[in-house]
């Protein structure tokens, strides 16, 4: 799972977990006319700098932003629309039974520092997500692992405690490392198409096209992530030319200046990224269902998202975006009617209302939301008070220790509702038929019953009021008309900056 760090870690963590936390850049964008600079530098703006360059030690949705893909690959990828294809393994088989997975390795690949990839690398790679002080966004998903083999340098044998349909996804989020690598948190050793050239904090993350890549070269000779504080700033420098694409806009009030001008593209993609308003169903008042209705009730999710993002966004009623196999409308659930949320207070206790610390980290867009939920709660007599953390504060107090009554949080990977059958996750919400749903679901043997057992999984989870999901983010990735191959679509964080050409 990720939850944006600077958004959250997203899983995640920003993890994410943030909590956080999309593929080539087919994005249907194309530069017409001139050709292509095949030395061209491609200047990216974002606003989401990685916390460190190792995605199992916290490094957020910068750190997937700018690397996934780039700089490491997995045996597997998720491409720009959701598919999952093969990249560093070559093929694989599974057994009968489901439980044992045999992966056969590219030949030819080599890391940056030279090392040829081995059936070993993966072995580590594999270890280190699911390790005691991992926190990588798919730990939980992938201690289903039993055992690693590696009976030949190119073959590598996984078998798992049960059966996962999911497998082979979960492994698009892991990173190949070269297992003799050291300092990760600040280097890099991967296989894929660019190698790091510099990293300076607070100001930018280049990369450089490696010359030793076993697949089809960038399309450029070198990528810049630069990274600025908040929005204003990221829109100026496109608009000025001091780069040539955003990551994802954040500023819809901004984009007039670029829809009107031929000099500019606006793609309007899919995102993945849900903002919640999670509670804490172990603490009171939000043990009760009643009060976790009322509260969602009572918040014009359709206001705050016509506030935050005018035109864009979309309202979803659950923890699932429209492009997940297993989505619903539920925006009905729960639905903004206020006397519904007055009269569910009443019968929970709290005609009178009551008191809550809503903890909000200090990045766009938490810090306005908070307000104008603090706002729409008043109407019902809940009062409302915004303890405004970083996000390392946030990591720590809300998704480590579970300190908190409800929180604020972006949560970026797809297909991650599968985290409210998990009691043990930072929001506490404990169901257990959900659980053996989400349990039985992983263990299906066809995709349609997979399906069907998460629809029942967010059907519940949105009538329980497990979370307020407030909406879904739009996408907007705006670019010079000089530039094409870009992603369009923000699913989990990842930008592809490989296939992006710039005209000459």
């Amino acid at each position: 799972m990720s939850i944006k760090k600077t958004s959250l870690y997203a899983t995640a963590t920003a993890t994410t977990l943030a909590l956080t936390l999309t593929a080539c850049g087919g994005s249907g964008n194309s530069a017409s006319g001139g050709h292509y600079d095949k030395n061209a530098t491609v200047e990216i703006g974002s606003l989401y700098e990685p916390q460190n360059l190792d995605n199992t030690a916290g490094g957020g949705q910068g750190v997937t932003e700018a690397l996934n893909g780039n700089v490491y690959e997995g045996l597997f990828k998720l491409t720009d629309d959701g598919k999952t294809e093969k990249l560093l393994a070559q093929d694989y088989k599974v057994s009968d039974d489901g439980l044992t997975y045999t992966f056969t390795l590219r030949d030819g690949v080599t890391f940056h520092s030279g090392k040829k990839l081995t059936s070993e690398d993966v072995k580590y790679s594999l270890e280190k997500v699911i390790a005691d002080d991992s926190q990588s966004a798919r730990k939980a998903n992938l201690e289903v692992i039993k055992s690693i083999a590696t009976p030949d340098a190119r073959t590598v044998k996984v078998t798992l405690s049960q059966k996962s349909i999911s497998f082979v996804y979960n492994l698009s989020y892991v990173w190949i490392t070269n297992s003799q690598a050291k300092n990760l948190k600040t280097t890099e050793d991967g296989t894929g198409p660019y190698r790091l050239d510099k990293w300076t904090r607070g100001s930018a993350l280049s990369m450089t096209r490696y010359a030793g890549y076993w697949g089809k070269a960038a399309a450029n000779a070198k990528a810049v992530f630069h990274y600025y504080k908040d929005a204003t700033a990221l829109n100026n420098a496109l608009a000025t030319g001091a780069v040539d694409v955003v990551t994802g806009e954040q500023s819809p009030d901004a984009l007039d200046q670029f829809k009107n001008n031929q000099n500019y593209k606006v793609n309007d993609g899919d995102s993945t990224t849900k903002l919640l308003l999670a509670f804490n169903d172990k603490a009171k008042p939000f043990t009760d269902v009643r009060v976790r209705q009322a509260v969602s009730a009572a918040i014009d999710d359709k206001k705050l998202l016509e506030s935050v993002w005018g035109g864009y966004g979309k309202l979803i009623g659950s923890m699932v975006p429209p492009t997940d196999p297993w989505y619903e409308d539920l925006t009905k659930v729960n639905a903004y009617d206020p006397a519904r949320a007055k009269k569910l207070l009443a019968e929970a206790g709290y005609g009178k209302g009551f008191d809550f610390t809503l903890d909000t980290p200090n990045y766009d867009p938490h810090p306005t939301a908070a307000t104008f939920i603090k706002s729409q709660l008043a109407k019902v007599g809940i009062t409302v008070k915004i303890n405004t953390i970083t996000p390392d504060e946030w990591y720590t107090k809300v998704y480590k220790n579970h300190d908190f009554t409800a929180t604020l949080q972006e949560h970026v990977n797809d297909r991650d509702l599968v985290w409210y059958g998990n009691p043990d996750f930072y929001w506490g919400y404990d169901n257990k038929q959900v659980t053996r749903w989400v349990q039985q679901a992983e263990e299906a043997a066809t995709t349609a019953e997979q399906t069907e057992l998460l629809k029942k999984v967010g059907r519940k989870t949105a009538e329980d009021a497990a979370s307020d999901w407030l909406y879904l983010y739009p996408q907007i990735v705006v670019a010079n008309s000089k530039l094409s191959g870009y992603p369009v679509n923000g699913l989990n964080s990842q930008f592809f900056a490989y296939d992006i050409k710039k005209k000459s």
